[in-house]
């Protein structure tokens, strides 16, 4: 209940990371990152909707349950987006722990890269699955 901000823990060059000014250089990494990464998932999760829509539009009923594996596929890597961002939220900064120790923080995404790794295999085993089902 008592505990201190989170963000009062990360520092950046001896300032707090909610009142940080950050150089043009470190803009411009920062900037280059939310494009790289975040943006990329947020235009796959949003490649998907559309995937999935167009699949329930024009196909009939036999394909509904593609299109929904699109559409949960497609939220899926939506919530892997915004698990990136928080991640890469903090990639820059130092961490103070509870001992008073300054350590150096800085976190791969390979977390979501996993996470998202996971999800695309069980979504095109599910496209397998549906599609012999279409079959039968």
């Amino acid at each position: 209940m008592f505990q201190p901000n989170p963000e009062d823990r990360l520092h950046l060059r001896k300032h707090r990371a909610r009142s940080v000014i950050l150089t043009t250089q470190e803009l411009v990494e920062i900037r280059a990152a939310q494009r790289t990464f975040e943006g990329a998932y947020m235009r796959t999760a949003l490649s998907q909707f559309s995937f999935a829509l167009i699949i329930l539009k024009i196909f009939t009923s036999e394909f509904y349950a593609i299109g929904a594996l699109f559409a949960v596929y497609g939220a899926a890597v939506l919530l892997c987006s915004i698990y990136r961002r928080y991640q890469g939220n903090t990639q820059f900064f130092i961490s103070t722990d509870n001992n008073g120790e300054v350590t150096s923080k800085f976190r791969t995404s390979g977390n979501s890269v996993l996470l998202l790794t996971a999800l695309s295999i069980g979504a095109y085993v599910g496209l397998m699955v549906l599609t012999w089902q279409l079959e039968a």
